[in-house]
């Protein structure tokens, strides 16, 4: 595991941990798009990122953390992705599996991996496989070793942040077919990390291949993660909530060029009687109805993560069904917001707004991509049911 350049900021609380993800949006922001461009992975951006403390920013207060909300974390993580969508995205999943050890793992793994935390490492994930009959058909191999131990054989796909990892939590079958997520070190003997991403958008999150190939596991580092869907759970919620913001924070992001671009370089169309694209009263139009859909969007994220944080205070069947629900509405209409926001920043902006060397599209493809993750179509299922007849949705993680 390769060392921090420097040791890392342990956040003390939620106000904190705004003003150090908005320094840090700012400081990503420049050289977003020549990233982009040039396919350069953001090692040196993800360590000002571990060493800023963001990332322990979930671990309990009673191993040392800030405990933040989950309306903080969420605001983090839109903040981060207004600036480069591809950089917000690699630690989602860091913050995922931080969940699966506070839900169920044992007292001396929580007291490890949430130290590992504080310190500045990163988990990544190996978690989707390709090829298989769907999303939740795992093939991957949690075995039975020598003294106790195991070995995990399997190959694993879309596995974002296990390129720049300290640790990568791999999900995987067990006995009886059970689900379990092995935490393994990213330089673990039989694992092989391929950067073989080649998506057309989020294209610097790395989100290769992992190899696995007889990889040893001793015991202590494996959580029994089919314990998280036996009863109310948040598991779900919080992973989709992050998405949410994800896409929130494309949308306002491709929102803000496409203002700066109208103010500094567009020209008014000739029949509009006007003198510079911002008086342009259909372009004034057209930004009001984009404004419209992120606000309606944001507000839509903030009322899903309260939704998380009163279903945390008091955690049964109906406050778990109703974040999930709020999470999935919010999820929609993000995705909804930047991936019309990203399309339409060429409209509002003109001709040369197209130009590859600008790099705007990256919005879009950014927004195209990372909207594909599962569909909207299967949320608003749910919510139709959930508001008709009360079905509470099902506790499979995705919703």
């Amino acid at each position: 595991m390769s060392p921090l350049p420097e040791p890392a900021h342990v956040i003390a609380d939620d106000t904190e941990a705004l003003k150090v993800a908005a320094a840090l949006a700012e400081e990503f922001r420049t050289g977003a798009a020549e990233r982009d461009a040039r396919r350069r992975l953001p090692r040196a951006e993800l360590d000002r990122l571990s060493a800023s403390g963001l990332l322990g920013i979930t671990v309990p207060a009673g191993h040392g953390g800030a405990d933040v909300a989950a309306v903080t974390l969420a605001e983090v993580f839109r903040l981060l992705a207004a600036a480069d969508a591809s950089l917000a995205q690699i630690p989602q999943s860091h913050f995922v599996y931080i969940n699966v050890l506070r839900r169920q793992g044992t007292r001396a793994q929580r007291e490890f991996f949430f130290g590992e935390v504080l310190a500045g490492k990163r988990f990544g994930n190996a978690q989707s496989e390709a090829g298989t009959r769907h999303v939740q058909d795992i093939r991957t191999r949690l075995d039975p070793g020598a003294a106790g131990s195991y070995t995990l054989t399997g190959v694993k796909h879309y596995s974002t942040g296990a390129l720049f990892a300290d640790w990568i939590p791999v999900l995987a079958r067990g006995e009886n077919d059970d689900l379990q997520v092995a935490y393994v070190p990213r330089d673990a003997p039989g694992l092989t990390v391929v950067d073989d991403w080649d998506g057309m958008g989020q294209r610097t999150t790395a989100s290769g291949t992992v190899r696995l190939a007889a990889v040893p596991v001793p015991a202590d580092r494996v959580v029994p993660h089919h314990l998280t869907f036996r009863g109310p759970q948040l598991h779900g919620a919080v992973a989709q909530l992050l998405h949410a913001a994800i896409d929130a924070g494309i949308a306002s992001g491709a929102l803000a060029e496409a203002v700066t671009f109208v103010r500094t370089k567009s020209r008014p169309w000739f029949e509009s009687g006007v003198d510079t694209a911002a008086e342009d009263p259909l372009l004034i139009q057209r930004f009001g109805e984009l404004a419209l859909q992120i606000r309606g969007a944001e507000a839509l994220l903030a009322a899903a993560a309260r939704a998380v944080d009163a279903a945390r205070a008091r955690l049964d069947d109906d406050t778990a069904a109703e974040a999930s629900i709020a999470v999935a509405a919010a999820k929609v209409a993000a995705a909804n917001a930047a991936v019309e926001t990203g399309s339409s920043l060429f409209e509002v902006a003109g001709t040369r707004s197209a130009l590859d060397t600008l790099g705007l599209h990256r919005h879009w493809r950014d927004a195209r991509t990372h909207t594909l993750h599962d569909p909207a179509r299967w949320k608003i299922q749910h919510i139709g049911r959930y508001v008709l007849s009360g079905t509470k949705p099902p506790r499979h993680g995705l919703l």
